[in-house]
């Protein structure tokens, strides 16, 4: 299990590639790359804090949550923090398991609980000045299947 916390940009190919490369033993692979969205053509960067001992913390206890409640073989979790522009990568999970059907629901679950409870802090910075990004009731529900 790996989970990195960096400012730098990845390379999602390269990561998932290596990623894929070391599983030999699984049958499945998932990986899901999360990209700052513009909706709205307003947006020109999104700001991303957090506090570094306490969020790489969080993400590896979200990780081993899901090592431990499905069969997973190995996980990956990069999140970036900083200035971040649309278009670019924001976060990258993937998942190995023996079978599709846990790397899917690893997957799915690692990005709902990041994005509803990672310690990270979003304000956007747009042509009207910035603003925080609220939590939304909607990323809140997606939790209740888990």
């Amino acid at each position: 299990m790996q989970v990195r916390v960096q400012a730098e940009e990845f390379d999602f190919g390269a990561e998932a590639d290596r990623f894929a490369a070391e599983r030999h033993d699984m049958g499945a692979v998932v990986t899901f790359t999360g990209i700052v969205r513009d909706t709205d053509a307003q947006l020109s960067v999104m700001e991303i804090e957090h506090y570094p001992g306490m969020t790489q913390k969080a993400l590896e206890k979200i990780a081993a949550e899901a090592m431990a409640r499905w069969s997973l073989g190995d996980a990956l979790v990069i999140h970036r923090y900083g200035k971040i522009a649309p278009g670019e990568r924001i976060m990258m999970v993937a998942t190995a398991a023996r079978h599709r059907k846990d790397a899917f629901e690893a997957a799915e679950y690692l990005m709902d609980y990041l994005k509803s409870r990672a310690p990270f802090w979003k304000k956007e910075h747009g042509q009207d000045g910035a603003s925080w990004v609220a939590a939304k009731d909607e990323d809140e529900d997606a939790l209740t299947r888990w």
